[in-house]
């Protein structure tokens, strides 16, 4: 579904944030993505947002190619796309329902499948009785998933996500990322970017880790548990 051929970014500055990355993502795939500060994850999701563009390679998404899209088309490809970030980025001046029912506005749904599609969504990630609420009167976590509910209102078929947990504890942390499993499981393709690597882990998910803008782990535990079963 989502592949990166021979991928580099070099900023203006001279920065060269991602080098020479290579992978592919299959349909319906949950992938984290780790590293230190700074070794190109947001980057990363940016490309793939379209909200930079690689310096160079290719990057295709459904046998797209992301690096011919016109700027004319790209809000259209954000609209296929979820973005989860950490800080949230809610209209606090709005509700909970009108926060979520944003892209659906911008789609040109009818009100009627706005109000059914948003209703669903803050069902589906337990804020179902909160669609009245300020997203000020909400603690971290309800913020988070009132940003996820967004994300995914519109049924996208990749959904990606940067540090969402890092602002949230432990506790907090482990709901949202369950949140992402369930998302998931129904068939959405997932991208996280997470330092917490105690939370990756725990999830047992592909992992790709980045270093210095180089991709030099493709962590996949399938592979690890039919090699210790073998060897068992």
């Amino acid at each position: 579904m989502l592949r990166f051929d021979a991928v580099g970014k070099r900023f203006i500055t001279g920065f060269e944030a991602l080098a020479d990355l290579s992978f592919e993502v299959a349909q319906g795939e949950m992938v984290f993505l780790t590293g230190h500060s700074g070794a190109g994850k947001s980057t990363l999701l940016k490309l793939i947002a379209l909200m930079d563009r690689p310096t160079r390679g290719h990057i295709l998404l459904n046998q797209q190619a992301l690096n011919r899209l016109s700027r004319r088309a790209v809000p259209a490809y954000r609209r296929t796309l979820g973005l989860v970030f950490q800080d949230h980025r809610l209209l606090f001046d709005r509700s909970v329902f009108d926060n979520v029912a944003l892209p659906l506005i911008v789609a040109g749904l009818s009100h009627s499948e706005i109000a059914k599609q948003v209703a669903i969504t803050l069902e589906q990630v337990g804020l179902a009785d909160k669609a009245r609420a300020l997203p000020i009167t909400l603690s971290g976590g309800e913020q988070q998933r009132v940003g996820i509910a967004r994300a995914v209102v519109l049924r996208p078929q990749i959904l990606l996500a940067d540090e969402p947990t890092g602002n949230l504890d432990p506790d907090l942390s482990e709901e949202i990322m369950q949140l992402f499993l369930r998302f998931n499981e129904r068939g959405t393709t997932v991208l996280v970017a997470s330092h917490d690597l105690r939370l990756v882990r725990q999830l047992e998910k592909r992992v790709l880790v980045l270093d210095h803008g180089r991709l030099i782990d493709d962590f996949r535990p399938e592979q690890h548990r039919q090699a210790a079963a073998s060897h068992g």
